[in-house]
């Protein structure tokens, strides 16, 4: 399957008599095929609900004085790149602006596309910049206070403004504030330049005009997605289950399971860092529903185990073992003891790490589960008009503009929308703000550290890096420069037989977590999630699972294998991340099945015999010695 996020751009179909998105060939309702428009790739593009359509309005207010052309219209948001949230806004099938959350500002800004100006310039009752155009072209240019000759309103230095020249619409935003215009070279610089003016139907619409336009093809979707599930199911005559986050996709996946199967049951992780609304959701739906809930329940593992491994990172996300991987095993052992097929919700538009799923994939992480990916090609409008089609209860969360339902304190959060959980659940935010408190002053961090949600990286990204520069901040290495290695737990007998380590080890990260995976490949065979950072090594009878911030766990029936798979396995991270790129280990395997690539060394997994010559010449390798005393 190619993945959907190119940079490029994505046609939709808007039907102007029946005034909303049309997702086939044409509208069910009236029969048109609809205007063509374009929004930014992997068009992912969604319903605007809620508190969501509360913002919007209000930005166009505060900036424009007017929220008109909003009234009784369907709203559609389309994620695009940005330092935290970012959105195209659809209104009446065109683009007008473009919805942002600033780290710095700690607000909501609004950025205003060409056709945004074009409906609004006439109704406009601030934000209106007329100017005597200077000679050229504008697009880019910066216009000088002296060129202003009419204001409706005041503005602040950033705002988005609509600047007449002549018979030209464009849009811009304030350099200055207007009370300091006078006569400043780069007053307000000009972004995009058009001409005419755009009129919005007044047709007033809801959702349930949208589902009526969409039917046939949400019916097509359904009907594929049915399909498949029976299929497998069919052939494979172990139990079924759904994974029932108590978010929209695992609901639409109830939708299209509860069609193609007589029976399955729902299975629900409880990290403990759910939220109170969406446990007591996944409760009640299974009641409703008369199905049988079976629950994965973390208790209080992570506020356990945080204080040892720190906040959980984007890239350091040990969370995911301790609340979800290690207790979902544990309820599927429990009550599935031949395996299940479990139906998930997962869909290549959500994330890069998705956007090659297959619709069957086994799981390394949890035996005897092989997942089913019914919706993987749908977009989050997709699953919407299923779930408005179908009448399913969607989980209220989503109208407090939560574009995503999980752990209240996922670093994968939006900071937007850690704003809203303040607001919503001042108890939840309070609790995670006072361990983070204590956390920046252990580790001699500013509160700005923290307020901006720089805790959420271990390794910056060069967005979060931009930041830090404009802020001054001192960002502290969240990885030593020194390499060291912390044992949490030294061989012991583990709950599952046999004996276990657990340690963590630091060093400054290099290079992508898939170069880890391809070193254990020396230590055995492999399995790796590089959306969760997580790689399974089996070797025989034992087995060592690694995370990308350094967690290393090694599991053995003895003492003595678990403590030579574990040395294996952290000499594999050490090489992985600290390579020179030699090649000495390729000229040291005696079976040929090391190649040296630009990034470091392929292994070949049929060839490798795991002997562990490669690592006994790595001059890397050998920093095992100084680290384990």
């Amino acid at each position: 399957m190619t993945t959907p996020f190119k940079h490029a751009k994505v046609n939709f179909r808007w039907c102007e008599a029946c005034g909303t998105l049309i997702l086939g060939p044409r509208c069910d309702h009236c029969g048109s095929s609809g205007r063509d428009f374009e929004v930014s790739a992997p068009g992912d593009i969604r319903p605007c609900m809620g508190r969501g359509t509360e913002v919007i309005r209000s930005l166009f207010m505060k900036y424009f004085g007017t929220t008109a052309f909003l009234e009784g219209k369907l709203l559609f948001l389309n994620k695009i790149s940005g330092e935290d949230r970012a959105d195209e806004i659809v209104v009446d099938g065109r683009v007008v602006g473009v919805l942002r959350f600033s780290l710095l500002k700690n607000e909501f800004l609004l950025e205003l596309r060409l056709d945004g100006a074009l409906l609004l310039w006439r109704v406009a009752k601030r934000g209106v910049v007329t100017i005597d155009p200077p000679p050229g072209h504008l697009k880019g240019k910066n216009i000088s206070g002296r060129d202003i000759r009419e204001m409706k309103g005041s503005f602040l230095i950033e705002d988005p403004l609509i600047v007449l020249a002549g018979n030209l619409v464009c849009t811009g935003a304030a350099r200055v504030s207007s009370d300091k215009l006078d006569d400043s070279e780069k007053a307000i610089g000009i972004r995009d330049v058009g001409k005419g003016e755009i009129t919005i139907s007044k047709r007033r619409t809801d959702w349930g005009d949208f589902v009526r336009a969409n039917v046939s093809y949400l019916a097509v979707l359904e009907s594929s997605a049915v399909s498949d599930v029976k299929s497998f199911v069919g052939n494979n005559p172990i139990p079924v289950t759904l994974s029932f986050s108590g978010g929209k996709d695992s609901l639409a996946c109830f939708g299209i399971a509860r069609k193609a199967l007589k029976a399955f049951d729902l299975i629900f992780v409880d990290t403990g860092l759910e939220f109170p609304e969406t446990v007591q959701y996944v409760q009640d739906f299974a009641r409703r529903n008369h199905l049988r809930l079976i629950k994965a329940d973390a208790g209080k593992a992570f506020w356990e185990q945080v204080g040892s491994f720190g906040p959980p990172a984007k890239d350091f996300r040990w969370c995911c073992k301790v609340c979800k991987l290690a207790p979902l095993t544990s309820v599927i052992e429990a009550n599935y003891l031949n395996g299940t097929i479990t139906i998930e919700g997962n869909r290549i538009y959500e994330s890069f790490a998705r956007a090659r799923i297959d619709f069957v994939e086994h799981n390394p992480f949890v035996p005897n589960q092989i997942i089913l990916n019914p919706i993987r090609g749908w977009r989050a409008v997709d699953v919407w008009g299923y779930i408005w089609w179908k009448n399913l209860e969607y989980n209220q969360l989503y109208d407090e503009d939560f574009e995503r339902i999980g752990c209240y304190l996922c670093p994968s959060c939006l900071a937007s929308e850690w704003r809203t959980i303040e607001r919503i659940h001042p108890d939840l935010s309070g609790k995670w703000n006072d361990f983070l408190d204590r956390w920046a002053k252990e580790n001699d961090v500013g509160k700005e550290f923290i307020a901006h949600g720089f805790w959420r990286w271990k390794i910056l990204p060069p967005k979060m890096r931009k930041l830090a520069e404009h802020l001054n901040l001192k960002v502290p290495q969240m990885r030593a420069d020194r390499i060291a290695l912390r044992l949490v737990k030294g061989v012991s007998p583990c709950a599952t037989g046999g004996y276990s380590i657990e340690a963590v080890v630091s060093l400054p990260r290099k290079r992508d977590f898939a170069r880890v995976a391809e070193m254990l490949k020396t230590v055995g065979k492999v399995r790796y999630s590089g959306e969760y950072e997580i790689a399974l090594v089996k070797k025989g009878d034992s087995t060592a699972k690694v995370f990308g911030g350094g967690q290393i766990v090694a599991t053995s029936p003895t003492p003595e294998k678990t403590e030579k798979l574990f040395e294996s396995s952290v000499k594999a991270f050490l090489r992985s991340q600290l390579c020179a790129v030699c090649g000495i280990c390729a000229k040291n395997c005696k079976q040929h099945a090391i190649k040296i690539g630009d990034n470091g060394p392929i292994i070949g997994e049929e060839s490798c015999t795991h002997c562990g010559k490669c690592s006994d010449a790595c001059v890397v390798a050998h920093y095992y010695d100084k680290i384990v005393t």
